[in-house]
């Protein structure tokens, strides 16, 4: 959050789209949430379910491979992240 008052106006200028990059920010930041060794989500689980680091860390796997595949596709289709927003401005759409 802190670091979007530098990034922002440098996103901006590159001509990237604030929504398209919003939704590319949430997805990294998510992966980041569940992979070791600072992964806040892994210790969030850890403590509900009692089980070990290694063996969350290992159930949360597939969905980390999903996830960059996510970001894969979001970066050669990003129309994809766009799709939705862009018809709900549309006026006169409903």
């Amino acid at each position: 959050v802190l670091t979007m008052a530098v990034v922002e106006p440098m996103i901006r200028d590159a001509g990237i789209d604030m929504i398209w990059f919003g939704i590319f920010i949430v997805v990294v930041v998510e992966m980041a949430q569940i992979t070791p060794p600072i992964g806040f989500n892994l210790f969030v689980l850890q403590g509900m379910t009692g089980h070990e680091m290694s063996f969350i860390a290992r159930a949360g796997l597939p969905m980390f491979f999903i996830m960059v595949l996510m970001v894969f596709v979001l970066i050669v289709f990003p129309e994809l992240a766009t799709w939705l927003p862009e018809n709900i401005r549309q006026p006169g759409a409903g």
